[in-house]
This record gives structure tokens, C-alpha cells and sequence, in this order.
């Protein structure tokens, strides 16, 4: 299709919240003319390109171009994307890598710059921000907003660097996202009096309400592990105006399937209005953080997709700046060739450094993964007898985890986790939020090591091992994404996960969760690579009380 050309259907209109017959023009990227036709009767929708308010690139394991060739079929033409996950690894290199690789896409990537690099002082990761970095970041042109704001309790507490990094944004007009997981009451009060405006971490309504009332925004949350969506879409009856719709973070599978098309269509499912959904995705979201995307008004960049109708929200074909870069089921943008950067400095694990002494009597703090949520509960177990070495206990559901330090070689932090269901074999991954070390849970020491080993050996992926088969994902960009194809990364990834769940982890998706195993600010319990974590109590636990426990806790 040429730079000038003619659609006629029917018109969302997002900003006068009507839908109307008529015909629009595009001339040079823009909308130049939209013209009503009334009494004509069309099969086909046109409205603005979706929004995806809130997410990490990263953990779809695309690059931000390859990202783009799968979101476009689904009418995606913008995200709010924080590149923290490869700014613990590479720092100020990886962003400008990020933003580079975007650039060779027609597609918007509105980056933000990370507050918290570490999200923790408690965990090694491969940069540190402060004050000066993010006013470096800040200061470029394509990042548009300060980054979710991770450590909550150093912004409740008014701790100086936290502040300092805030009032950078403030000084220069940015927007501020939060990340504030059960935060409620005077605390939230505190969090929000500090200039955080954001929120897509709510998990109840409560929450939701509590930040909406305090003029904060909330974006509901549905991506490939947490799953927000059915506790906190009735928000959107009393505030429309106050919700985005985000995925946080979409795996490659899960991505070529649907994106935030998905929610639209499950919104329309609980009576809401298709006009109000797509607000949510469009009007709500350019708008809050003033992207150049348009709304379907004269004038505007000519980004627009053509659904089939306002109910099932199949996206037919997609325009960004006028370009088509998608039509249904066929990607118009081509793949991109990619140099990948990484840090990756380990060196491969012996069986013995997964040893875990425990003695009778002695009671341990297990980890409790829950299945679509970010979050995890805190639990005990009591050990009845004295063992050298406790490996796995298959018969309760309790496993060992454990997180490596990529860095730099040091000894794995042991702890305990149930919830996964593995009944042999173990996996592990080098994407664990957010420094992205190495995160395994296995079955047996032998397991762990070798799953671990092979993806230091990859230098950074996701592996699945048992007696039989091992299987590794490669991720060379910073141990975070693959080089490839989409649809082929989709593809290993759903054997990798076909793999875990047939070695009896019933997750429904087993690699994300365990991505979020390491991740310190989602309460209660999380792994560091120096030990066990208290969320609440915001520093490391004992593993075992009375007894012992060899590679519980490291220290710096």
C-alpha cells in the first residue's frame, strides 16, 4: 500500500467516545481527512493501535525488533517498556543497545529509565544506578519516564539515593511509575506523596481503589505468570479514565497467540462497553505519558488497525506511521539481524556445592510458589531426622532452589521451595529477576548441577534435564533474549516447558514462575544469590532454626 490511501469503515472514535461509518485518508504517515458516510453498513472496525502500558521486552526472550514482528498481528504499535532487566546485566550499554535495536523497527518503544539497578542492595547484578545515570538516561530523547520505582520501602522511608533518583524525574518533567506490591493505607499514602504515579502490581481490588483515590494510575495487569485481570477489571466501572491495560511480562508463546487484543475481548466478555475498553489500551496510556501515537484524529500518525469486529478483537492487518506491519497470521516486517551483547562470568558448579546438612528436629523456611501470581507465601517444614545431605522430599512437594552468581564464581545460596511439583530431573535459567543470576529447582544435586552448568556453559538460556534428555534454550543477548525468530524461540520454549511439565511440574508457566523466585521486593519469601529472603522484613532469614544449614546465606 502506497503512503496515501483510503479506509472506509467503521471509525473509533477514542477522544469523542463514539463509533460512526465513514472513510479516513493517510497521506505522508497521517491521517489527513476523516469523512462520516452515515446510513453505510461495513464488515470491518478501524481504531487507533493498542498500547501495552507496562512491560520488560526482555522477558518475551526477543529482541525489541523481534518483539515488534509478533505484537503488530495482534494490533499492538507502542509499549511503555522499562529495560531494567538487561540494565542489571549490561547497565547503560544494554539500554542503548535496546533503543538501538527498536530503532530499526518501525514500531514505538518508549523506554523508561530504571530506577532501582540493583532492585536491592542484597543480590549481586552487573550495574548500580544512581542519581547521575539516570540523569544520563533521562536526558536522551527516547526515554520517556522513570521506570517503575521497585524499592518501595527505601521511598516510605525517604531513604537520600532513592529520593535523589526521583527528584531527577521531577526536576525534568518525567513521568514516575510505581511498583508497590500489598503496599496499603498510610504506607501507600507515604509511597505516593513522593511522586509515584503508577501502579501495576495490585493483586485486589482494595489495592486498586486505595491508589486510584490517591490520583495514582493502575495498569491491570495479564501476562505469561502474574494474572491480575479477573480480580481487578470491575475497577474500570467507577474509574475508566484511571486504568491501562499491560502485560508486564509476555513469554514468546504466549505472545504469538495474543497480546493486549486478548483483554479487550475478555473485557467485552464482562460487559464492558468495546468503546471503554479500547480507551484503556489507547486513549489512557498516550496520553498519561505523552507517546507520539495516534488517536485516529486528523492530524495524527497513522497508527491503526482493522478488526474484524469490537468483540473478538482479531486484529486483520496493522498500520504504524502509515506503514502496513501486519496483516493476520503474516508478520510485514522483516527480521533483523542482531550482534548479541552479554556478561557472563561464572565458571561451572561441582554436585557437592548443592549440599544441604540438616538435623532432626530442625525446622525450615519453604518457599511457597503460586501458580499465576508474582508473589509467594512462607512456610515450614519440620525435618524428622538428620541427613548429610537433604536433596528432595517429592512425596510433600518440597524441592532445593537454588540461585548462582553469574558475575563472578561463588557458591550456590540453597533454600527450599514447594508448590513446583517436579517429580524428577530439575531447570534452571539465567533469566531471574531482576540481576539475573542463575535459578534452578530440582529434584536431586545431580540435576541441579547439570542444569545449572549447562546454562552457564550456553553462556545464559533456560534448561530442562532429567535421566534422559537435556534441553537448553540459548539466550546469548545478555542471558536474557535469543537472536532469533519468534516463532522458532516460541517453539524451544514450548518443548522446554513441555518437558518440565511432563517431569510433574504442574505450573502453567513453569519458567516465569521460577523467574520470579529471586525477585526481592514481591513479598513474602524470595531467593538472593547470598541467601534466603524476607520480603516484609526487607533482609535475609535463616534457612534452618535449631540446626544448620551449609550455603544458606551468603554475604557480600
Amino acid at each position: 500500500m502506497s503512503d496515501s490511501f483510503t479506509l472506509s469503515g467503521n471509525i473509533v472514535d477514542v477522544v469523542g467516545q463514539t463509533v460512526f461509518p465513514g472513510t479516513l485518508s493517510v497521506e505522508a504517515g497521517k491521517i489527513a481527512t476523516i469523512t462520516p458516510t452515515p446510513g453505510v453498513t461495513y464488515p470491518t472496525t478501524y481504531s487507533p493501535g493498542l498500547v501495552d502500558a507496562h512491560v520488560h521486552i526482555e522477558s518475551s526472550m526477543l529482541a525489541p525488533s523481534e518483539f515488534a514482528r509478533a505484537a503488530t498481528q495482534h494490533g499492538t504499535v507502542a509499549t511503555v517498556s522499562d529495560p531494567h532487566e538487561i540494565a542489571n546485566v549490561l547497565g547503560i550499554e544494554g539500554i542503548e543497545w535496546m533503543i538501538e535495536n527498536g530503532h530499526r523497527s518501525p514500531f514505538k518503544f518508549y523506554f523508561g529509565a530504571p530506577s532501582c539497578v540493583p532492585a536491592t542492595p542484597f543480590e549481586t547484578a552487573g550495574a548500580q544506578f544512581g542519581p547521575e545515570d539516570i540523569q544520563y538516561l533521562l536526558s536522551k530523547p527516547e526515554i520517556k519516564y522513570l521506570a517503575e520505582v521497585m524499592n518501595f520501602p527505601a521511598v516510605v522511608a525517604r531513604e537520600p539515593k532513592m529520593m535523589a533518583i526521583i527528584q531527577v524525574a521531577q526536576a525534568l518533567g518525567k513521568r514516575i511509575d510505581g511498583h508497590s506490591p500489598g503496599l496499603l493505607d498510610e504506607p501507600l499514602e507515604q509511597y505516593v506523596r513522593a511522586g509515584i504515579e503508577t501502579d501495576h502490581e495490585c493483586t485486589t481490588l482494595l489495592e486498586a481503589q486505595q491508589r486510584i483515590q490517591l490520583g495514582m494510575k493502575v495498569a491491570i495487569r495479564e501476562g505469561s505468570a502474574a494474572k491480575n485481570f479477573e480480580a481487578l477489571w470491575p475497577i474500570i466501572h467507577a474509574s475508566p479514565d484511571a486504568v491501562f491495560l499491560c502485560s508486564d511480562d509476555k513469554h514468546p508463546d504466549d505472545l504469538v497467540i495474543g497480546h493486549i487484543n486478548a483483554l479487550l475481548r475478555r473485557l467485552v466478555d464482562k460487559g464492558i462497553d468495546p468503546l471503554t475498553a479500547i480507551q484503556l489500551a489507547t486513549l489512557n496510556p498516550v496520553r498519561h505519558y505523552g507517546l507520539e501515537v495516534g488517536l485516529l484524529q486528523p492530524g495524527d500518525p497513522a497508527d491503526i488497525v482493522e478488526w474484524n469486529d469490537l468483540k473478538t478483537f482479531e486484529a486483520q492487518r496493522t498500520w504504524i506511521d502509515g506503514q502496513l506491519v501486519a496483516t493476520r497470521q503474516q508478520p510485514q516486517l522483516p527480521s533483523i539481524t542482531v550482534t548479541p551483547i552479554n556478561r557472563f562470568s561464572t565458571q561451572p558448579q561441582t554436585v557437592d556445592a548443592f549440599r544441604l546438612s540438616v538435623a532432626a528436629g530442625s525446622r525450615a523456611h519453604v518457599i511457597s510458589a503460586l501458580d499465576g501470581q508474582l508473589f509467594t507465601h512462607k512456610e515450614q517444614h519440620t525435618f524428622a531426622e538428620t541427613l548429610t545431605n537433604f536433596e528432595s522430599d517429592t512425596a510433600n512437594n518440597i524441592l532445593k532452589i537454588a540461585v548462582v552468581n553469574r558475575y563472578t564464581f561463588a557458591p550456590p545460596a540453597i533454600g527450599l521451595v514447594t508448590n513446583f511439583g517436579l517429580r524428577r530431573g530439575a531447570m534452571a535459567s539465567s533469566v531471574a529477576h531482576d540481576s539475573h543470576n542463575i535459578v534452578a529447582v530440582g529434584t536431586h544435586d545431580v540435576f541441579l548441577c547439570a542444569a545449572v552448568n549447562a546454562v552457564i556453559a550456553a553462556q545464559g538460556g533456560l534448561c530442562a534435564v532429567n535421566d534422559d534428555t537435556t534441553l537448553v534454550l540459548p539466550l546469548p543477548i545478555a542471558g536474557l533474549m535469543s537472536e532469533r525468530d519468534a516463532w522458532q524461540v516460541a517453539t524451544e520454549f514450548k518443548a522446554l516447558t513441555r518437558m518440565v511439565q511432563d517431569n510433574g511440574c504442574a505450573l502453567t508457566s513453569p519458567f516465569m514462575t521460577l523467574s520470579f523466585m529471586a525477585l526481592l521486593v514481591i513479598p513474602d519469601l524470595k531467593m538472593s544469590d547470598r541467601g534466603l529472603f524476607d520480603v516484609h522484613a526487607f533482609n535475609y532469614m535463616d534457612l534452618l532454626s535449631n540446626g544448620s544449614s551449609q550455603n544458606a546465606r551468603k554475604t557480600k
